[in-house]
């Protein structure tokens, strides 16, 4: 199972830039990984909220290929433990899932059509996270769940 980080705009400062390369170069080691990086929108500042949502929920659906299992990082998706979530990684590995793509939206969230066509959502925490952070955060829970997995001691419970 190949699995994909995907995200909206471009992550600006190094120290975010480093981080995910760090976790990214770990996970290849256990499962193909890939980050697509969707470029913003032009003079989103300009935009109004829906239609923001809008536009960057056309280039996120875009960036898909049919077979795409995609779930999104969304403060509203299910909270799981980090061993709960190496479960949910074992058992898309399992099912004979293809292609997992985790999706991080822009400021606003998704738009409709992308909750449309996703499976479900997970959410890392209660609280508000810059989205550049999110991408270091998340890309770390892909690793260590992979980590737990392979019962590698990166993990202590």
């Amino acid at each position: 199972m190949k699995i994909t980080l995907l995200w909206v705009g471009k992550t600006r400062l190094h120290y975010w830039k480093e981080g995910i390369h760090e976790y990214q170069k770990r996970i290849q080691k256990y499962q193909p990984f890939s980050v697509i990086e969707v470029p913003d929108v032009r003079k989103a500042g300009s935009l109004p909220r829906e239609t923001l949502k809008q536009l960057e929920g056309e280039k996120i659906l875009n960036s898909l290929v049919p077979g795409d299992e995609l779930w999104l990082f969304d403060e509203k998706g299910k909270m799981f433990s980090s061993l709960e979530f190496s479960g949910f990684l074992e058992k898309k590995m399992l099912s004979g899932s293809r292609n997992l793509v985790f999706a991080i939206g822009g400021a606003y969230g998704f738009s409709p059509e992308v909750y449309a066509r996703s499976q479900g959502s997970v959410s890392l925490s209660v609280m508000t996270f810059s989205h550049q952070m999110v991408r270091v955060i998340a890309a770390e829970q892909i690793y260590r769940a992979l980590a737990i997995l392979r019962g590698d001691p990166y993990h202590h419970e």
